[in-house]
């Protein structure tokens, strides 16, 4: 009995459309149904990848260097720039980078600047922005982004019942409660649990008001 609204992907204006749909829907079968805004989070992605000989921008990972260069760099079969400038800092040798919803497998050989060295694991297609997950890596990321920050105001403004939020910490929660009280409403807040083994579990039931597992992005991180 509760409708989510992903905010990864769609305008605010898209939002609107389902959350008036959610409201009259409920309103004429007679059932409560909550409106869960679940906000993005910190995303790490590749850059844009340059065109290969097809005219796509496509390539097979051979041997791989990520770099936290601006994203003008264009990547290829041996480098791509990423979202995440941090990446050098957090990175050590022998950390798994894991590409396209793990479908490529990197483990870090080097960190030299900017630039983090890698072998190839699992080899596989890359392209422009497929997603980058760190599993086991403390990424220096907050877990409100700006987007966030104005997605969640968007959602009290609207009048969403419960919010979603990405996190690592049981004191992630206190930055979304500053920002309800300086809209002037207080909702629950929902633990989105997106990484493996990361984090305060056992505080965040504590903390929270619900946990939710992202089996998506935790599929990726965790073996069978």
């Amino acid at each position: 009995d509760v409708a989510r609204l992903n905010r990864s992907h769609g305008t605010p204006e898209d939002h609107l459309k389902v959350y008036n749909n959610v409201r009259k829907a409920s309103e004429a079968t007679g059932r409560n149904v909550a409106a869960l805004v679940d906000l993005q989070g910190p995303k790490i992605r590749c850059g844009w990848f340059k065109k290969n000989a097809d005219g796509e921008d496509k390539f097979s990972c051979s041997s791989a260097r990520n770099s936290s260069s601006p994203l003008m760099l264009e990547g290829d079969e041996h480098i791509t720039s990423t979202t995440f400038k941090g990446l050098p800092g957090d990175c050590h040798p022998g950390d798994p980078i894991l590409i396209d919803d793990g479908k490529v497998r990197l483990e870090v050989t080097k960190v030299e600047g900017n630039n983090v060295y890698t072998k190839v694991v699992v080899a596989g297609p890359v392209s422009s922005h497929k997603g980058i997950n760190l599993p086991g890596v403390a990424v220096s990321l907050p877990a409100l982004t700006e987007k966030d920050e104005a997605d969640l105001r968007w959602a009290i403004r609207t009048g969403a019942d419960v919010i979603a939020i990405f996190v690592r910490f049981a004191t992630d929660i206190d930055r979304a409660h500053e920002i309800m009280d300086e809209e002037g409403r207080r909702i629950p807040i929902i633990a989105d649990r997106e990484a493996a083994g990361s984090g305060e579990p056992r505080r965040d039931r504590q903390t929270f008001d619900g946990v939710m597992a992202a089996r998506g992005d935790m599929a990726v991180e965790c073996p069978l």
